[in-house]
């Protein structure tokens, strides 16, 4: 029989790493925190933080693309605080422990990110696709020889798709252009 891994009030490791990660998709605050607070007085924080990093990922993913760097920040914080403990009765690292938590459980939630994942990953040896004729232009040897420069990139390689509304994003396209044909010219020159 195996050795089990035990939390400090008795709970299974792996069962509390499956119900703080249930908890935080399910948005149930008070569930989750209980289940950090179990991690962090068993001294498994750094699992803990593991664990956080990939629910962000995993469970949020595209629906707020900016999260992991929120996460890293407060992990970075985290240990900053960590390292200066003094003997309080309430060690101020958990501050940002509880943000980490209770941001996750309120964040939108997709799973598109890890579907993709599996997706992707598990099928790739599987399949072999062609390079696609818009990868070759002035940067590689193939788009070189087919005599593909700049026109030809800036029709067809610097195409974008999904394109946001920018202020100005045309005005420095064309000043783009004139650089590369004249890099010389005038930048404050009346056009």
């Amino acid at each position: 029989m195996g050795y089990a891994l035990k939390t400090k009030k008795g709970y299974d490791f792996f069962e509390v790493s499956s119900a703080l990660q249930k908890s935080i998709r399910r948005g149930l605050e008070d569930e989750a925190m209980y289940w950090a607070a179990e991690f962090y007085h068993s001294g498994f924080d750094e699992y803990l933080w593991k664990r956080l990093r990939v629910c962000c990922s995993e469970d949020i993913g595209i629906a707020e693309p900016a999260l992991p760097a929120t996460i890293h920040a407060l992990y970075s914080t985290y240990q900053d605080f960590k390292k200066k403990k003094k003997e309080d009765s309430q060690p101020s690292e958990r501050l940002f422990l509880a943000q980490a938590v209770i941001t996750l459980c309120r964040a939108q939630k997709s799973r598109l990110i890890c579907h993709a994942s599996i997706h992707y990953f598990r099928t790739h040896e599987h399949y072999h696709l062609p390079i696609p004729d818009y990868a070759y232009d002035q940067h590689t040897r193939k788009g070189k020889s087919m005599k593909r420069g700049l026109a030809h990139f800036f029709e067809e390689g610097a195409r974008l798709e999904n394109m946001a509304e920018v202020d100005r994003e045309e005005e420095y396209l064309e000043r783009a252009k004139k650089a590369l044909v004249n890099p010389g010219a005038d930048l404050f020159a009346s056009e």
